[in-house]
């Protein structure tokens, strides 16, 4: 694929302009299209591999045997049950563990270093390299767990990882502590990345159907779906959440008697935040990953930009300055210096994928066919994950899917791609979780916006399933 800008010279737009005002110009229309508020038809391709998404950690057979009791009273083995099933699903999840049959362990429970039998874990059937297990019950006032993780080829010195939480017992802790556990497992065994299961995807939750009284709110979910609840109660159309790097405010843009706006909520603070109305429609905010900047695209002068305003909303600068609409900026978060976004600025102005450094220099073009929209960055900045109709048009074969392009050219000057999903209807939105394993996405079977629902998938494009059920969109991944 060509690697640069279109060689025709692009037109400047001229110094004074018509501010947009409440009837919606063409660019508004396409913007909004392009970031799910309308719906624009799709269609897709083919793949090629791409390399170091697992980031070389080889699969680790590993057994999760059930916790022992410490109790047996019913509210014990409640929470016991809740640890079990949560420790498993998040192992088997992971991404780099070839999990063993619960149908295949043996039979005897232990709950600490002297009650395991490590030969009857190593040997087949159960042919485990790591062995996870402890006990769990209420001590006191305290919901206590002790977990263990074993090497079961190392019976000399097989101990990997001890440790003891202590939470109290509320209907969510088991959960807690079972992310909180398989986490440090994940670090332990997964070359140092720290892993997801304490991570939460903030989304778009739509109420209503049709085009008529329809409300988006921003959610939160956990990482595997649980726990989901509302964030906004604003009544109106709110798009595009993005969460800080540390995790203390949201992003988005709502619908307002300005247009649509950036604003600003404190997940601490449980409130909004003061962040400036400007003319023209604002949308697509990210972080960059110090937390101090939002880039944004705005259409205050005229058609769609990129703009970089400080973490307030102050000393906004505008970083393109080409006709057509430029949106849905992201930064890479390995480095900060460079930003990837989406561009009509072609002709015929179909949107592509471009990355530039951070005051609008060393632009570079990355499709050059299709309909390309909402890039998201992975966290070791190698790779973009986008939505792509690689073949858009009347009649062209396919859908509109997620592929993976590596940011680097190759020896020949090419992109290297992998299509993710395949003929699954209109897939949108991919967001990469911390540990650069997993990406989270939207998907609708029909391509009816209320019928969205929020997926997850590893990053090679197995293990999907869905999070939420219908009328779930635009999900992003926690930094952390």
């Amino acid at each position: 694929m060509d690697s640069t800008t279109p060689t025709s010279r692009p037109r400047r737009r001229r110094t004074s302009r018509r501010q947009s005002g409440s009837r919606p110009s063409r660019w508004v229309i396409f913007a909004l299209a392009l970031v799910g508020a309308l719906w624009v038809p799709a269609t897709g391709g083919q793949d090629t591999l791409v390399g170091g998404i697992n980031n070389g950690v080889s699969t680790i057979r590993i057994a999760v045997a059930d916790f022992k009791p410490l109790a047996g009273d019913a509210e014990s083995l409640a929470f016991k049950h809740t640890f079990d099933s949560t420790l498993y699903a998040d192992l088997a999840s992971a991404g780099i563990f070839d999990i063993v049959s619960k149908s295949l362990m043996p039979p005897a429970t232990p709950g600490a270093p002297s009650e395991i039998q490590l030969p009857s874990y190593a040997a087949a059937p159960v042919a485990a390299a790591m062995v996870a297990f402890g006990s769990l019950g209420l001590v006191g006032s305290k919901l206590v767990v002790n977990g263990f993780l074993f090497d079961a080829k190392n019976p000399q010195y097989p101990q990997v990882l001890a440790q003891q939480y202590s939470e109290d017992p509320t209907g969510d802790s088991a959960r807690q502590l079972a992310h909180r556990f398989a986490d440090q497992i994940v670090f332990r065994l997964g070359g140092g990345t720290p892993g997801i299961a304490e991570s939460t995807i903030y989304y778009v939750k739509i109420f209503g159907g049709g085009t008529k009284d329809v409300t988006k709110e921003i959610w939160a979910m956990d990482y595997d779906g649980a726990n989901q609840r509302a964030i906004t109660h604003l009544g109106t159309i709110s798009l595009s959440p993005r969460v800080s790097p540390d995790n203390s405010r949201l992003a988005f843009s709502s619908l307002g008697r300005d247009g649509f706006q950036i604003r600003i909520y404190s997940l601490i603070l449980g409130r909004m935040l003061t962040f400036p109305s400007v003319g023209g429609t604002n949308i697509t905010p990210a972080w960059s990953p110090d937390g101090r900047e939002l880039a944004y695209s705005s259409s205050r002068t005229g058609d769609p930009e990129i703009w970089i305003a400080d973490a307030g909303g102050s000393l906004a600068r505008r970083v393109t300055s080409f006709r057509g609409p430029d949106m849905s900026p992201v930064y890479n978060p390995r480095t900060g210096d460079q930003i990837a976004w989406i561009s009509g600025r072609t002709v015929p102005p179909l949107p592509q994928l471009y990355t530039m450094n951070i005051d609008g220099s060393g632009v570079q073009r990355l499709t050059d066919m299709g309909y390309a929209t909402s890039p998201s960055w992975s966290p070791n900045g190698q790779l973009i994950a986008f939505a792509w109709d690689r073949k858009y048009g009347p009649g062209a074969p396919g859908g509109q899917d997620i592929y993976i392009i590596q940011v680097t050219p190759n020896k020949d000057g090419a992109y290297t791609i992998v299509q993710l999903t395949h003929d699954g209807g209109r897939c949108d939105f991919p967001s990469w979780s911390p540990d650069g394993r997993h990406i989270v996405y939207a998907n609708s079977a029909d391509g009816k916006p209320e019928h969205m629902k929020v997926w997850t998938m590893l990053a090679d494009g197995t293990q999907r399933r869905p999070l939420t059920g219908p009328g779930a969109d635009m999900p992003n991944w926690s930094w952390k």
